[in-house]
């Protein structure tokens, strides 16, 4: 983050809405705590900050969607060989997503880490926008709802908060890349005794 957490407080308590929205698409989680805690010092309004979070976590995850879909050849021949694929493998993405695209979407929306990639990578495979859409904005609501209620009874905690929530974000992260290297270690080894 840019800004450190008691400044970004400072912000949305003199500019309010003004500044959430943009913060909100930035750096979604952490916003909505301390927007929780807001509510209840009566500084924010509840169902207009909720409204305003969940319309800036859309078009934060709009925005990856849109550097994937848009940059999709340029961006696996740069960034590709970092994250493990090639454009080669964009067919059996496409597969993935087609059969479990909510999943992963919620799966990236959920872990602090494997968010952007995912989104990235739903534009990378053009995805349909009213799926990817859809999807996000069915996990988008009840995780800022829970974000904010979070933030309205233990918000004055939100830099403690905040370290928690990175330190879970990094531990699904990190079981979830293991699950993954586990199951395509698996396939290999189904591979290569067929």
């Amino acid at each position: 983050m840019f800004f450190s957490l008691s400044q970004i407080l400072n912000w949305l308590i003199i500019y309010k809405y003004l500044v959430l929205f943009p913060i909100a698409v930035i750096e979604g989680p952490i916003i909505t705590i301390i927007s929780g805690f807001l509510v209840s010092l009566g500084s924010l309004n509840f169902l207009t900050a909720y409204l305003v979070l969940i319309s800036g976590d859309m078009v934060g995850d709009l925005f990856y969607y849109s550097l994937g879909y848009f940059g999709r050849i340029q961006f696996i021949n740069r960034w590709g060989k970092y994250l493990g694929f090639k454009l080669e493998q964009i067919s059996a993405l496409e597969k993935h997503y087609s059969k479990h695209g909510g999943k992963t979407l919620l799966l990236g929306k959920f872990t602090q880490i494997g968010g952007g990639p995912v989104l990235v990578t739903a534009g990378i495979i053009k995805m349909p926008l009213k799926k990817f859409l859809f999807y996000n904005f069915v996990f988008t609501v009840p995780k800022s709802l829970v974000l904010l209620i979070v933030g309205f009874y233990f918000g004055q905690a939100y830099e403690q908060i905040n370290k928690y929530y990175n330190k879970i974000g990094l531990i699904i992260t990190i079981l979830l890349f293991i699950v993954l290297g586990v199951y395509i270690f698996w396939r290999l080894l189904k591979k290569r005794s067929s």
